[in-house]
């Protein structure tokens, strides 16, 4: 998968292939997928949510351009596979879900795995989580309608916010960077993702 799917398309960051050759995906889908967990494709999985494709987890991960001593949000915590990834790659991960059976279950298995430095949170995420703000990235795992304006104010000067946006059926990938001026916007790729629900994203 990683030499295959993740350096062969571009992905240059070697943190980022580390980690993912680390996190082992077949742990955080469902027994009948295991067989398809390091296809390069996103999967199903409960509540009508999915586990992202492999290369997109490396490239919005790339894109954060974590060093270690980061603390970072993650909108949308899913399986917790991308929080596992993350994990490794900054101080402190603080993942929020708006789906108290989703975050129960990725709670436990982060636990069971022994990842120590991630923290779930159930709580509308197009709110941010303002009480462990500012952050150096914040990163989004489902499309949005556009930029909720509080992951602006909840990043660090000079943070990074990693987020699909356009309409619910089809995405643009955007690295945003906080500056003294605003967010510059970095177009990335074309992209899928389930819709991001709340307040501030779709009803």
């Amino acid at each position: 998968m990683v030499e295959n799917q993740l350096r062969a398309r571009g992905i240059k960051d070697e943190r980022v292939l580390g980690a993912m050759a680390r996190v082992e995906r077949h742990l955080f889908v469902d027994a009948d997928l295991k067989d398809k967990a390091y296809d390069d494709c996103a999967l199903p999985t409960c509540e009508g949510q999915t586990i992202s494709q492999p290369y997109m987890v490396a490239l919005m991960t790339e894109l954060l351009e974590l060093r270690g001593d980061e603390t970072v949000l993650e909108v949308g915590t899913g399986s917790g596979y991308q929080s596992a990834v993350l994990s490794l790659l900054a101080a402190e991960v603080y993942t929020v879900e708006r789906l108290q059976g989703l975050a129960s279950r990725a709670e436990r298995r982060l636990t069971d795995l022994h990842y120590q430095n991630i923290h779930v949170i159930v709580s509308d995420g197009t709110l941010g989580l303002e009480q462990h703000a500012p952050y150096d990235g914040i990163i989004v795992t489902a499309g949005a309608p556009e930029i909720p304006c509080d992951y602006a104010v909840q990043l660090k000067m000079g943070g990074r916010l990693v987020i699909p946006v356009g309409s619910r059926h089809s995405q643009v990938l955007y690295q945003a960077r906080k500056t003294t001026s605003g967010m510059d916007k970095l177009m990335s790729t074309g992209c899928v993702f389930v819709p991001l629900i709340g307040k501030d994203g779709w009803a």
